[in-house]
């Protein structure tokens, strides 16, 4: 299976480089020659996406009655970030549960409803904020629909009659017997929270058109963040490209030229990928560093808050 994601990427990659070959003249120069301060500003905002990004599935974790510190968290968090580069595709929430059991949370399949929660939520938002980001940029080329029904479908399945289902079975092999949905106010508080973390990432990739010579609109930035989600989506749906290598540049780089000159939109995307890379491996720094520093253990609540919660979204 690893053998087979890899040589699809390396067809995808291949494509995709020559697709764009007559562009690099131009995005070359720029890379080379990128403003250092706006580059500077959009690695302190993405560092800043992810240190509030946190806090949504600390959230979730809480709802299940698994209360951790906000430093054992960034490095569970930022350690199945990375591991997305690693083929196979059951990393990044295998990362979580490595984490969190070192910690003293047992409960493996708590964990792992927690992602898909914390990836549910974050996806039905970034679907609606680039959606409300289209009013702010004409001539956007996007296929509307399908993000639409990907947004509606995501929706659906959190809800908890259907979530508890779908989660109980998927994850049943873990020892799972029925996995609570997320109660009505904690579900919306939580989609409100996740829309307002895609602004972040539109204000990064501001920055990083800047940096290598663009000029786009500060309207333009909840559309920026809007496509920033999108380019996140995709890159989980692409089984094949380890963190969506290539996959998530592409789809992004689509959307950028609404905003941006073609030189410009993939000089962004490169600093783009180095920038969240970079940003991840650092903060798993700090996090491994914070844990080292002041040691934690963690135990679940004998009885979840929200198994007695009486509102259901």
């Amino acid at each position: 299976m690893v053998a087979l994601e890899l040589t699809a990427l390396a067809v995808f990659l291949g494509a995709l480089g020559w697709a764009l070959r007559d562009v690099w003249a131009d995005a070359g120069p720029r890379l080379r020659h990128a403003d250092l301060v706006d580059l500077g500003l959009a690695l302190a905002v993405v560092a800043a996406y992810y240190l509030v990004f946190i806090l949504g599935w600390m959230r979730i974790l809480t709802a299940y009655g698994i209360r951790i510190p906000y430093r054992v968290a960034l490095q569970a968090e930022m350690l199945s970030m990375l591991a997305k580069y690693v083929p196979g595709g059951v990393w990044t929430p295998a990362a979580r549960v490595v984490a969190l059991r070192r910690l003293g949370v047992r409960d493996t399949p708590l964990i792992l409803a927690s992602v898909l929660l914390e990836a549910g939520l974050s996806a039905v938002a970034g679907v609606g904020v680039f959606v409300i980001g289209l009013a702010f940029v004409d001539g956007v080329d996007a296929p509307l629909p399908l993000i639409a029904a990907f947004g509606v479908l995501v929706a659906v399945l959190l809800y908890p009659p259907i979530f508890r289902a779908v989660a109980s079975r998927l994850l049943r092999p873990f020892g799972a017997h029925e996995v609570q949905g997320l109660p009505t106010r904690t579900a919306l508080s939580l989609l409100a929270f996740y829309a307002c973390t895609w602004p972040l990432g539109g204000l990064a990739l501001f920055f990083l058109l800047r940096s290598v010579g663009g000029d786009p609109a500060l309207a333009s930035i909840p559309f920026l963040g809007g496509a920033s989600a999108i380019g996140a989506i995709v890159a989980v749906l692409a089984i094949f490209a380890p963190s969506g290598l290539g996959v998530r540049e592409a789809s992004v780089y689509g959307l950028l030229l609404a905003v941006a000159a073609e030189g410009v939109a993939l000089g962004a995307i490169v600093l783009n990928r180095l920038a969240i890379t970079v940003v991840e491996a650092a903060l798993l720094l700090v996090g491994v560093l914070l844990i080292r520093a002041r040691p934690a253990h963690v135990e679940e609540e004998p009885e979840p808050p929200l198994e007695s919660h009486p509102s259901r979204a």
